[in-house]
């Protein structure tokens, strides 16, 4: 039986969730009713549940749904051993990306001149080109390395539209499956098990 760790994008991420359907209700609605047609298993870590409900809001009735159809299980972040390759190479694209953000910051203070007030247009594009450069493709919450671990535990596939996590995942030998098809996995995993007339 296939296995699945869900990230939040799979349900708050525009581009994937609009699969399931136009609304946040509908959306999960969706995922939910092909799970119990689906001969899969799904899971979703503490943590990263823990943010979905944040974000989502979901009443009991539909919470309870929820976990009917997704296991909430953290890994066992003690018992686990990732390789060291993946840490120095995460160790040094923070260096990289921290120096990149550096470079940004100096470019608009040079750009905004010795001013006292800087314009808030400068620290909008700022604060925008300073994130992207620190934490696009790079895993940067607790939430987001529980799920990675937990693919890894389980030999699970990752859903997640995270550039991060997924890089993340490449690196450690996690099955990826890419969020945008989830939907149409599950359903063909659910017509793959059908019985035949």
């Amino acid at each position: 039986m296939r296995r699945f760790v869900l990230d939040t994008s799979v349900f708050t991420n525009p581009h994937v969730s609009a699969q399931f359907g136009e609304t946040p209700v509908q959306v999960l609605e969706t995922f939910l009713a092909l799970a119990r047609r689906c001969p899969a298993e799904f899971y979703m870590p503490l943590s990263v549940y823990e943010e979905f409900r944040t974000i989502r809001e979901l009443d009991d009735a539909l919470a309870g749904d929820v976990e009917t159809e997704i296991w909430v299980r953290s890994p066992q972040r003690f018992s686990l051993t990732i390789p060291s390759d993946v840490l120095y190479e995460f160790i040094d694209e923070v260096r990289t990306r921290i120096d990149r953000g550096l470079r940004i910051a100096e470019e608009h203070t040079k750009r905004a001149g010795a001013a006292a007030d800087m314009d808030p247009e400068l620290i909008t594009h700022l604060r925008e080109r300073f994130r992207e450069a620190m934490r696009k493709g790079l895993v940067d919450s607790r939430e987001d390395v529980d799920a990675v671990l937990l693919a890894m535990e389980l030999d699970a596939e990752l859903a997640s539209a995270d550039e991060g996590m997924r890089k993340m995942g490449n690196r450690m030998g996690v099955k990826l499956v890419t969020a945008a098809y989830l939907r149409r996995v599950m359903e063909n995993l659910a017509d793959r098990d059908a019985p035949r007339p």
